[in-house]
């Protein structure tokens, strides 16, 4: 926030200088959140209880609204990946030339929004950090986007807005059926159990349609693709890597533990939603001609895996699998977007059929995007096998045996749309004549996509870390889901 003050006061014509301080102002935040996850993973991974809480302070006495925040074993990897997917996004975005100070400004609101999210543990307070992303989402899009730009964010606007509504009128049943009123989100996981079954219900479908327009669900996901297709490449890195987390984090963190009787009853349409999920996405990513929008459709496909995981609410394994997913579909994807971005800046198209053997013109480029295709496939040896496998295993046990058999084929047409799209772009004859002026990805672009590599050959080959991280929250989040 300070950082965007601090940029908002340098002149508009010193377009480095507000380059540079954006990155120093997003890179503090970064370094905190690195040296966070070191710190929680030694000292406090073994507990389920909040650490390094602020608060509970007054902030409205009146309304008993308290600034309260905290973290554990669910929101720490989530603010490690938003610390470091927002800061790469700010370098990506050193092409930016058009309002310069205004974009760097809004990205470094739209960063202590998601933080914000991951942190609080006051209704209020949450409800204010997740409206307040909406703001510099909305105008990012909105001016720096594609051809149709003001299109797709008045209805990712629109969309989210009246989720939010939704969430604001069970905020309200909540706080006003609680003794004494509170907003204090662990207090009310406590007490929302003991509601009656009717009024959980209807909470919990309040609060599902909310998070489930950001996840995005089936049939509330037609918003992403068109906000992905015309957001600049480093928005979409932040709609892809961070914000569909949200609406799954807000589930594991309010909605799963707090309502258990409407949990239990609704577990096998939330599953069957999942695994639509997952095989629309898959199909409709086949059917794309733009690079763009097949990325954009198979993180529809990739957060049904989510969804499908977390009606497994028995299951300790289905739902680690859920982070995993969480964590990996934020760094595959975010580098699938930052790679398309580099291409669309050279050749000002993604059509997938304009262009055939890149890989004798781009070698260095080629590999770096057959590594992250490999990646969203699921290649074993790579953080997202690791995930979905842990899903299926973990969901296989308790949920309906032919749903999850039929979610499978997700990971078949996974690998046919990734491969079907390297075949196109980067194999077969080159056209020299259209593409021979293309120049080779550069370092600033390498810098922004190494540290995904390296953090999803990591999570593939070694998952232990962020296992030990996260178990100790997930085993007392499924305890008071068992209620």
């Amino acid at each position: 926030m300070i950082g965007m003050v601090v940029v908002m006061c340098l002149p508009k014509d010193g377009k480095w200088a507000i380059r540079w301080t954006a990155t120093v102002f997003s890179g503090i935040p970064m370094l905190q959140t690195f040296w966070l996850t070191w710190d929680y993973f030694f000292n406090y991974s073994g507990s389920a209880a909040m650490a390094y809480v602020e608060g509970p302070f007054d902030w409205i006495p009146l309304l008993n609204v308290q600034y309260f925040m905290g973290t554990d074993g669910i929101s720490v990897p989530m603010l490690f990946l938003t610390g470091l997917l927002s800061c790469l996004s700010i370098v990506a975005s050193f092409n930016i030339q058009e309002r310069v100070k205004e974009y760097f400004a809004f990205f470094l609101l739209l960063e202590a929004g998601m933080m914000g999210v991951f942190v609080a543990l006051d209704f209020f307070l949450f409800y204010v950090f997740w409206e307040i992303m909406l703001v510099p989402m909305y105008f990012l899009i909105g001016i720096w986007g594609g051809p149709r730009k003001e299109y797709a964010a008045i209805k990712f606007f629109l969309y989210t807005l009246f989720g939010s509504i939704f969430m604001l009128v069970a905020i309200l049943i909540l706080y006003f059926t609680s003794q004494p009123h509170t907003l204090n989100i662990l207090t009310l996981i406590q007490s929302g159990s003991i509601l009656p079954y009717g009024l959980q219900m209807v909470c919990f479908i309040f609060f599902f349609v909310a998070f489930a327009i950001k996840v995005p669900v089936w049939p509330f996901h037609t918003w992403l693709p068109d906000a992905h297709v015309e957001a600049p490449t480093a928005v979409s890195v932040i709609l892809a890597g961070v914000l569909l987390k949200m609406g799954t984090y807000a589930m594991l963190r309010i909605s799963w533990p707090m309502f258990p009787l409407a949990l239990h009853s609704l577990s096998f349409w939330i599953a069957v939603l999942g695994a639509i999920g997952i095989i629309y996405g898959a199909l409709v990513s086949m059917a794309q001609k733009d690079l763009k929008k097949l990325v954009a459709y198979s993180s529809v496909s990739h957060m049904g895996y989510c969804m499908l995981a977390l009606a497994a609410v028995t299951s300790a394994q289905a739902i680690a699998g859920c982070m995993f997913q969480m964590v990996s579909h934020g760094l595959i994807t975010g580098a699938l977007f930052l790679l398309v971005g580099v291409l669309y800046d050279r050749a000002h198209t993604r059509e997938i059929a304009l262009f055939g053997g890149l890989g004798a013109k781009l070698p260095v480029y080629t590999a770096i995007m057959v590594f992250f295709s490999m990646a969203a496939l699921g290649l074993p040896g790579m953080s997202g096998f690791v995930s979905e496998f842990m899903i299926f295993v973990g969901a296989f046990a308790v949920l309906n045996k032919v749903l999850v058999g039929i979610s499978v084929l997700g990971v078949v047409l996974g690998a046919a749309y990734m491969l079907r799209m390297v075949q196109n772009v980067f194999l077969g004859p080159f056209d020299m004549a259209k593409w021979g002026g293309l120049t080779e990805i550069n370092l600033r672009e390498i810098i922004t996509v190494a540290p995904l590599m390296v953090l999803t050959v990591w999570i593939g080959v070694y998952p232990k870390v962020l296992n030990d991280m996260m178990s100790a929250t997930l085993n007392n989040l499924i305890t008071l889901m068992a209620r």
